[in-house]
């Protein structure tokens, strides 16, 4: 069975957005090395997530000059790329995912639709989805909060064709002394136990970024169309977590039969 070697960069937050570039650059590089066709980045991570990490403004000449120097790196290393980044419209800010394909060209934008009530004075709410692909990996993206507790998102990207779900995320830590004892912990908080039943109810893979946090309650992790844990990282250490997907396992016969059942 063909597989499609995905990677999720599961890096330190950072603390400027100059910060931010230059890891993701470095990530980039790094995941291409180990064999991935496609890198994942945690929610916002270029210039950093302004209610976690980043304060200072970030103006859109920026913003561009970053998105051609990840772009350049994507094509000079042939990996696909979704950055957790912002894109400043006419409407305001939005939380978005911006996908590189693997030759440097830009596949699109998945604008964050359902925000988390903290974040509506700093950002706007997108109002579409789309599928992307990377070679045979049909995929879609779901942003933080949509992810946790809109199940819906996920069906509809399953419902469209997409074989994995990426969902970029970032943890606002509240005890940084905190460590679980295994993922999916009884003792945790719900989100992990989430991103199996994610995976579950729609047969599809799921593929859950954060960034490498002190006392974060959720890890980067790869979850495979039976809800069973692939791999995740190690809580609060950096590094990029690779993972295997076999494409014809993800069928979406659980969220194309609840379609079908809707529509009768």
């Amino acid at each position: 069975m063909k597989t499609t070697r995905i990677s999720l960069a599961n890096l330190r937050a950072p603390a400027t957005k100059e910060e931010s570039l230059s890891l993701a650059l470095d990530a980039i590089c790094d995941a291409a090395s180990g064999g991935a066709g496609i890198i994942c980045f945690p929610e916002c991570y270029v210039p950093g997530y302004r209610i976690g990490t980043i304060t200072q403004p970030t103006d859109r000449d920026w913003l561009d000059n970053a998105w051609s120097r990840i772009d350049a790196q994507a094509a000079g290393h042939s990996i696909a790329v979704v950055l957790g980044t912002e894109r400043p419209d006419d409407e305001g800010l939005r939380i978005t995912a911006r996908v590189t394909n693997s030759d440097g060209s830009l596949a699109g934008f998945q604008d964050k639709v359902q925000l988390d009530p903290s974040e509506e004075s700093t950002y706007r709410a997108g109002s579409t989805r789309r599928i992307f692909q990377c070679g045979e990996l049909k995929f879609g993206v779901v942003i933080c909060h949509e992810g946790w507790r809109y199940p819906e998102t996920t069906r509809w990207a399953v419902r469209n064709g997409a074989h994995l779900v990426f969902h970029p995320h970032f943890e606002i830590v509240e005890n940084v002394d905190y460590v679980p004892k295994l993922f999916a912990d009884p003792g945790n908080s719900f989100h992990e136990k989430a991103m199996l039943c994610r995976a579950a109810e729609n047969t599809c893979y799921f593929a859950s970024v954060n960034c490498a946090l002190k006392g974060a309650t959720t890890t980067s992790a790869v979850i495979d169309p039976d809800g069973t844990l692939v791999t995740h990282q190690p809580y609060g250490k950096e590094g990029i977590l690779y993972a295997d997907i076999q494409v014809e396992r993800a069928t979406g016969f659980l969220a194309k039969r609840l379609l079908a059942d809707s529509e009768t």
